[in-house]
């Protein structure tokens, strides 16, 4: 997940961005080849015809102004939005008569730090500062730069004069194709390559940074957030999944049509609204199209358009019938005794309600008992008896639980938290085999089992391969093996490395560096070196590998833990409309799997859709579950 930041507003904070990395025009030259990404300088003269630049001489037709670094003079323009919160204040003005180049912007934002704009929109001004390319998230985030005028004199000649018409996004107008290949010669980067609005997606938003733009209609793909944002299609028919958000199925359908909105209404006049993944955005959507760290190109609305409620309900899962095993993984997000009641309670009820209690259930990222306080402590006994205590009160099961205590902050996460993985299970329906010895270092391994017949833990439950450099500052694989109905299942739940680190879809780079793909790679070789010990000794063996793998189902991960045929993700039985259990940025993926070893061919498959489409959560993730006869 993204990091992010917000600046207090109201009951909404909305996010407030830092403005540190700005271009001199020589490093903004070395940027649109690709070789920096950011820097700062004293502005220099844009020369004897600095009197008459305009606002799209100062985008071009490329992501760097050509005048990046430099001053200019009395720049004429509409004010057609004001950001009046956050650090980031500042307004966009436009050109009223456009040029004959659609590859270069009309429009641009002018930086005012923390002094709120003393401009309407409507107001006629000239605007004298410093042209500057700003990264969001700073030089090592690969993010695109924005183009702005900083430091600026602002002079208001006329008030209450009418907007440039905008232009507006929509299914004809947004290309198919969403970004050129980036030149090898800069690193990947686009920054320099002439922009193509008619051809790619990225490039016509370029085209438009800073511009009025409008959108009619438009069905929500990703659910509002407490940042007071949410995001939409302008694509009704791409890659749309069962309940109505945008399925991101492959590297290279990043859906086009998504685009984030955000308001610049004070949230004290109109409340932002709620909304989940497939409700609509109706009306028109009008204002600057802005770029910021948090997903791109964002729609900043002075107009806001309504949303209609179109009943996305939380789905429920059947019951297991006689004769299976239901066994699911839940993502708890940071789940501590501090957390409010209701958390609990909500988690509680989803196990029971919507998940139809389990006979087992991997969680993920169950905290230490004082959760983020970094005093040393370890132990979690006091956040699973929470949680277990609320599922008896939900009506659900009396679930015993096993897990291994970590070392202190060294499994990632939030710092002294301590995040681990446990298993619940239901002792009147299936037994766990206790093997005593594991602990935080020491590895699990394989042996027969009694009598020579089947596979078995040394360790029960234990941890896999913990000594690797692949789980150094991460969660490492709980191991456990149960029985049902007098055979033998092995579990083993995991939480693989974040995508902490990988670049945006709206990166300069194209395609995006995903530098955390090497260490989740490393990770599912091991897991999948551990399955194949298991079937080495039991070719029939019932394994499951279930958890936040973090990574997609058409991912090199998944395809380094199915490797040699040990294992099958079961999400790809289901149909690829169906196959997601998060929301991220308004593209619809899978995170959480169930993988399953060759022995367990005929099973049932969901992914519960509970969490990632609404706006009100109990968890970011959506939890998985697999029922099968042993």
């Amino acid at each position: 997940m993204p990091s992010s930041s917000a600046a207090p507003r109201a009951a909404a904070p909305r996010r407030a961005v830092p403005r540190t990395a700005v271009l001199s025009a020589a490093v903004a030259t070395a940027l649109a080849a690709g070789l920096l990404a950011g820097s700062s300088a004293a502005a220099t003269p844009a020369g004897p015809a600095a009197d008459q630049v305009r606002i799209h001489d100062i985008q071009g037709a490329t992501r760097i102004s050509p005048l990046a670094g430099q001053a200019v003079t009395d720049v004429p323009g509409i004010v057609t939005g004001v950001r009046g919160y956050g650090s980031a204040r500042g307004f966009w003005f436009q050109e009223p008569s456009a040029d004959a180049d659609p590859a270069t912007s009309e429009g641009v934002f002018v930086f005012t730090g923390s002094a709120t704009p003393a401009v309407r929109a409507g107001d006629e001004v000239k605007v004298s500062g410093t042209v500057t390319e700003y990264i969001p998230g700073g030089a090592s985030s690969g993010n695109q730069s924005l183009t702005q005028i900083t430091r600026p004199t602002v002079t208001v000649v006329s008030s209450g004069n009418a907007l440039p018409a905008p232009v507006t996004l929509s299914a004809r107008s947004v290309p198919s194709r969403y970004a050129p290949e980036g030149d090898p010669a800069a690193g990947g980067s686009v920054n320099a390559l002439p922009l193509r609005p008619r051809v790619y997606a990225l490039d016509l938003y370029e085209a438009l940074e800073g511009s009025q733009v409008r959108i009619g209609t438009s069905r929500i793909v990703g659910a509002s957030d407490p940042y007071s944002e949410l995001w939409v299609t302008v694509k009704p028919h791409e890659n749309r999944t069962l309940r109505g958000g945008a399925l991101y199925g492959s590297y290279t359908s990043q859906n086009t049509g998504r685009l984030k909105i955000q308001s610049l209404i004070p949230l004290a006049e109109r409340p932002f609204p709620k909304a989940n993944v497939g409700d609509v955005l109706t009306g028109t959507t009008e204002g600057p199209l802005d770029f910021n760290q948090f997903g791109g190109y964002t729609l900043a609305a002075r107009s806001l358009g309504a949303v209609e409620d179109r009943g996305l309900t939380r789905e429920q899962a059947r019951p297991q019938r006689s004769g299976e095993l239901a066994v699911a993984t839940y993502n708890v997000e940071n789940l501590d005794p501090a957390d409010p009641q209701e958390k609990f309670d909500s988690l509680a009820r989803a196990v029971v309600e919507n998940l139809a209690s389990p006979d087992i259930v991997a969680l993920e990222e169950i905290q230490d008992n004082n959760g983020r306080k970094n005093d040393g402590t370890v132990a979690a006994d006091e956040t699973v008896r929470k949680f277990t205590e609320a599922i008896v009160a939900a009506g659900g099961p009396s679930y015993d639980w096993r897990s291994i205590t970590p070392e202190n902050n060294k499994d990632g996460g939030e710092p002294g938290g301590n995040i681990r993985q446990v298993f619940l299970f239901n002792p009147e329906r299936v037994s766990f085999t206790d093997r005593a010895g594991g602990d935080a270092t020491t590895p699990a391994e394989v042996t027969a089992g009694a009598h020579g017949r089947g596979a078995a833990l040394t360790l029960s439950p234990g941890r896999i391969d913990p000594a690797n450099t692949a789980w150094a500052d991460s969660r490492k694989p709980l191991a456990g093996e149960f029985t049902f109905r007098g055979r033998s299942v092995f579990v083993i739940a995991n939480h693989f490395g974040s995508k902490g680190g990988d670049e945006a879809l709206t990166s300069h780079r194209q395609p995006p560096n995903r530098s955390s793909e090497v260490k989740r790679l490393q990770q599912a070789q091991s897991v999948n070196a551990f399955v194949k010990k298991i079937l080495k000794v039991d070719r029939r063996a019932d394994v499951l590998v279930v958890g936040d793998i973090n990574d997609f189902e058409f991912s090199a991960t998944t395809g380094a833990l199915t490797e040699g045929g040990a294992l099958y993700p079961a999400v790809k039985s289901l149909p690829r409309k169906d196959r997601y259990s998060y929301v991220f940025q308004g593209n619809s993926q899978v995170l959480d799997q169930i993988l399953t070893s060759p022995s367990i061919r005929d099973f049932s498959y969901d992914s519960v859709h509970i969490n990632a489409e609404f706006s009100e959560q109990n968890s970011d993730h959506d939890p998985q579950l697999l029922r099968f006869r042993p």
